[in-house]
């Protein structure tokens, strides 16, 4: 069977538009991708999601086939991932990874149409400190000076704390080309989640049932924001992938779609 991609594009609430790529059959799920990416950074796990749901794979604002805005602000991108969930017409699932899934917990409090929620690791500052001193400006600088493989590495061994050898067999993948296309977009987002300031009681309230992803082996700063997410939303549940750290679709793709799709009560 040959498989058909749909290029679909969502008009955000500040008019940027927003794109997604179709594929599949079933009931809809939202991948949202995190930072230094795009929408082809899901394709190992693709073939496991398919066969059970259309999945939307969104490009970001700033990256692929999606607009962008003159000025940026971290609150676009939730509202980015509101307009895509609203326009699907039904109750979906929505799963981001990283900034992407900060990105789907903020979209949770704007709109009521999502089924079920995955959030891999968001980048939430809860009294560890993420950023070493500097770290942003090295990047700007690095993009400054043109040498945009330079920011995706250092983002990924610095900030994201993946490990070298991991960084390799993601230089080694077809969405390292995005991941470079994109390095522009890595300052910015840096920057907007460095000065983010996670209001516990906004989420106290979140009804939505909530599966938090961790790597067995993921730097502390991420298993303390999982620890935290699970002890205030209510509907919450982790799931520990042994061995694993922040890019288990490439490292454990099994492992990370086995659990997505235990909960979302695939057979």
């Amino acid at each position: 069977m040959v498989k058909t991609e749909e290029l679909m594009t969502v008009t955000s609430k500040d008019e940027t538009p927003i794109a997604c790529w179709r594929t599949g059959q079933g009931p809809p799920l939202v991948l949202i991708h995190g930072t230094s990416a795009d929408h082809t950074r899901w394709k190992p796990v693709l073939p496991a999601f398919e066969g059970h749901f259309t999945v939307y794979a969104v490009d970001r604002r700033g990256r692929g086939a999606s607009g962008d805005s003159d000025k940026y602000a971290i609150e676009r991108e939730f509202e980015d991932v509101a307009a895509v969930v609203d326009s699907i017409k039904e109750p979906v699932n929505l799963l981001g990874h990283s900034f992407g899934a900060l990105c789907a917990l903020e979209a949770s409090l704007l709109t009521p149409n999502i089924r079920k929620l995955v959030l891999y690791e968001p980048p939430i500052p809860d009294g560890v400190e993420i950023y070493s001193p500097g770290i942003i400006d090295r990047l700007q600088a690095l993009l400054d000076r043109g040498d945009q493989e330079g920011v995706v590495k250092t983002f990924l061994l610095e900030i994201a704390r993946v490990p070298l050898q991991q960084v390799v067999l993601l230089r080694s993948l077809p969405a390292w080309t995005g991941r470079i296309a994109a390095a522009h977009t890595i300052p910015r987002e840096e920057r907007a989640g460095r000065d983010y300031r996670f209001a516990k009681e906004r989420f106290r309230k979140l009804s939505t049932p909530t599966l938090l992803l961790l790597g067995g082996d993921s730097p502390p700063f991420f298993k303390v924001a999982i620890e935290m997410l699970n002890s205030i939303l209510p509907a919450a549940q982790t799931v520990v992938m042994p061995g694993q750290q922040h890019a288990a679709m490439d490292t454990g793709t099994q492992l990370f779609t086995a659990a997505v799709l235990r909960f979302l009560e695939v057979p």
